[in-house]
This record gives C-alpha cells, structure tokens and sequence, in this order.
C-alpha cells in the first residue's frame, strides 16, 4: 500500500470487459449452485476488438471463465454456506458476493462460431460481463490432494 501521496500501482488498475455472458439465468435463485454440475448451456459473446485473442481456444475442451458477478453485494466479507449455518469469510468460500465479484468457472468448450462460444457448465448470471478466457488444462490446473479443510470436515461427516 502506498504512503499518501504516492502512487501505487493499484492506482492504474483498470478491468476492461472483453465480452458478455449469455445464460438462462436471470437471478442468482436460478443459477446453479456450481456450474460443473449443470448440463445447461451458455454463449459467451467474446467483444469483436477482442475476437483475434480467441486464436485456438477450439484446440481446448474447457476453459476457465472470469466473470464480474453484477448483482453480488459486494459488502459481504463473511456468509453461510449451504453446509451449514457457521460464517465463513468469503475468501474462505466460493460465495458470489464479496468486496470484487470476481467470479470464476470451469466450463466445457462445445464450439466456438466466430467469436461465440457455446459452453456447459457456466453459472454466470445472464448479462455478466467476461474479464477473461484462459485454457484449463488437467495437467497443469489439477492439484491432486488439494483441500478445503472446512468443507471436506461438513462433507466427510466428522
């Protein structure tokens, strides 16, 4: 953090929108509770001064998508979680609402059409703005044994 009168860099962090989510979900009651566990589809409208970055993004069968949640409150630093009633901190959990709504998903790569891509598994609301289309990779994004301690303790029965 910088003294006052410094610049740090956070003072030119700027998030630009490089496209637009198209889903059946009009509010978070309809969304599904992870998208990897839904079988409906989505479109993801890649902006067209963007399009030449999805140069073959088809080579891959899933991507990781980073989306702004609009509607969270972004006022939530703790919440329940569906495994019970205890508060977590939201960076202890995957809840969309937290000071950043910055959302992230594991979707499947049906196809790509110009620069729309048709994908299983988003759980975006419908209208949430794209920050970015990155290439998952089991070899690489896969951290065998990796935990979250508190939900492996609510799923585990302990």
């Amino acid at each position: 953090m910088a003294n006052k009168g410094e610049r740090s860099e956070a003072d030119d962090m700027v998030l630009t929108p490089v496209g637009a989510a198209h889903t059946p979900y009009r509010d978070a009651d309809r969304a599904p509770f992870q998208g990897r566990f839904s079988e409906a589809t989505a479109e993801i409208e890649i902006f067209g001064e963007y399009a030449e970055a999805l140069l073959d993004v088809e080579k891959s069968t899933h991507l990781y998508v980073l989306y702004w949640a609009h509607l969270a409150d972004r006022g939530v630093l703790t919440t329940a979680t569906p495994w019970g009633p205890e508060p977590r901190g939201v960076f202890a959990c995957r809840s969309p609402a937290r000071p950043n709504p910055i959302n992230v998903c594991v979707v499947e790569l049906m196809e790509r059409k110009g620069n729309r891509l048709t994908v299983r598994g988003l759980d975006a609301l419908d209208g949430s703005l794209v920050l970015d289309v990155k290439p998952y990779g089991a070899s690489i994004d896969s951290v065998p044994g990796a935990r979250i301690g508190w939900f492996e303790e609510k799923t585990s029965g302990r």
